[in-house]
């Protein structure tokens, strides 16, 4: 039986162990997840839904990848509610077998060519699956995580939770990279695409494998629900709604890597948009972003540890923001070494000042009740908003309209201001005590003694102190 240090607390051991099977996890089911996207960009068009009119296509095709997202708010609450409840293990693997199966049976569907209309709705069914599933993953995941890590160390120990996101995206680009490649073009739009799906038959097996070794977190355990307490959900929105705002506001980042991989994808690969990158040379993209935010992403994490989650979230949205200009430029003058390049600085390094934080940084504004109910909910807001701009993009700037770049860049940095502002309004939590997150006046004042708790109190609502157990309790 695995001994606990005093306060509830585990051996770095457990912590070590915690943030593997989150890395894994995440990466395995988000390949699931990226495998999707990619095909919405490059396959899907042609034969879900062939038309004469290519635009009319593209945008179809990219609304798909947006519907996931519609699913992801009703998802958070079922899901968060069972994390908050029945625990942080179990709804990993829940959300791991639903995302899947559904993945598999993507690939077995059948074309427009050979049922019709059936074809895109039962694409939309399962992609509404998958969407539904992924809306508990990384809220799941980070909470586990961060409840195991240690004191000083939950934005290093967190941040493995996104590098694995960024590592599943690179097998998904990797297994695409040789089919597109080698492949006869006729062959991989009739079969070939259908190859990563199946492959998720591996991915249940080995998520499986990790996940149901994994303990649950000390802190859901000392702060175990109560019967005749409310649901976390209704405590989540009752005590804790501002938070929640400035979470589904920060979530808007996720127009960068929806600007790097889908749209940009779309717009440099689609033969509507002119500008003629192949398909398998515009993967590299993702696949080198990728790898180098996987060694970025640590090293932020531990800096945040240091200085504190908002520098870093501010500085990553704003120069992301900034460079959506330079990289989508580089694509409309058909430049691929400058496209590779900008996407580099882009969404493998700045974006990551965003990306490798969060994971720490929304969970810890929310107490162990309402920690994964909070997150979910407000983060898949924040991105299933994010997750119809591709389409939106599409309808805004067409094939054949003018200044496609500039049009999409600058509503990309409107959204990352508003992401950045939502940050800066947020208290500090690095050094808050595991115990004390989500309390009133937990955040800057009531660690640094400058006097912030009144603020905080009014900001995360009266009735929060009463929403934890055993708040005496410090790791």
């Amino acid at each position: 039986m695995t001994q606990h240090s005093p306060g509830g607390r585990r051996p770095a051991s457990q912590s070590v162990k915690a943030a593997a099977s989150g890395w894994i996890g995440s990466a395995l089911e988000y390949y699931d997840f990226f495998i999707y996207a990619t095909a919405a960009s490059l396959i899907f068009p042609q034969i879900f839904f062939p038309s004469e009119n290519p635009r009319v296509a593209i945008i179809a095709s990219l609304a798909t990848y947006g519907v996931g997202y519609i699913a992801r708010p009703i998802g958070a609450m079922v899901l968060g509610h069972l994390g908050d409840t029945l625990g942080r293990k179990r709804v990993l693997l829940t959300c791991m077998f639903m995302i899947g199966f559904s993945t598999i049976a993507v690939g077995l569907l059948p074309t427009y060519g050979q049922v019709g209309i059936l074809a895109p709705a039962l694409l939309v069914v399962l992609r509404l699956i998958q969407g539904f599933a992924v809306a508990g993953e990384i809220s799941g995941a980070s909470s586990m995580i961060l409840e195991h890590a240690p004191e000083g160390r939950r934005g290093f120990f967190a941040s493995f939770t996104l590098q694995g996101v960024q590592a599943g995206q690179v097998l998904a680009a990797a297994v695409f990279l040789p089919l597109a490649h080698y492949m006869d073009p006729a062959a991989f739009l009739a079969w070939g695409w259908r190859v990563p799906f199946l492959l998720s038959a591996i991915v249940i097996l080995a998520g499986w494998i990790i996940r149901r070794e994994v303990e649950e977190t000390p802190a859901f355990a000392t702060d175990a629900p109560e019967a005749d307490r409310a649901s976390p959900v209704i405590e989540a929105f009752r005590l804790g709604w501002r938070d929640m705002v400035r979470v589904a506001l920060m979530s808007l980042m996720n127009t960068i890597p929806v600007v790097a991989t889908i749209f940009g994808a779309a717009y440099a690969v689609q033969e509507a948009y002119g500008i003629g990158f192949h398909a398998d040379v515009y993967l590299w993209i993702p696949v080198v972003g990728n790898v180098l935010a996987c060694a970025i992403i640590p090293m932020v994490g531990a800096l945040s540890d240091r200085i504190g989650r908002r520098p870093p979230m501010i500085a990553g949205a704003l120069g992301a923001g900034l460079l959506s200009f330079g990289y989508l430029y580089a694509i409309s003058i058909h430049s691929v070494p400058l496209a590779i390049l900008m996407s580099l600085l882009m969404w493998g390094v700045v974006y990551q000042g965003y990306n490798a934080t969060f994971p720490s940084f929304y969970p810890e504004l929310f107490p162990t009740r309402t920690r994964v109910s909070s997150v979910a909910m407000a983060q898949n807001l924040g991105t299933m908003i994010t997750a119809m701009m591709p389409a939106v993009f599409a309808t805004l700037a067409p094939p054949g309209s003018a200044n496609v770049w500039l049009t999409v860049a600058s509503i990309t940095l409107g959204v990352t201001v508003i992401a950045a502002a939502a940050a800066f309004s947020a208290r500090e939590t690095h050094r808050v005590p595991m115990a004390e997150l989500g309390r009133p006046g937990s955040g800057n004042g009531a660690v640094n003694g400058a006097g912030n708790g009144a603020g905080n109190e009014a900001d995360n609502g009266a009735g929060n102190g009463t929403a934890r157990r055993g708040a005496g309790a410090r790791g």
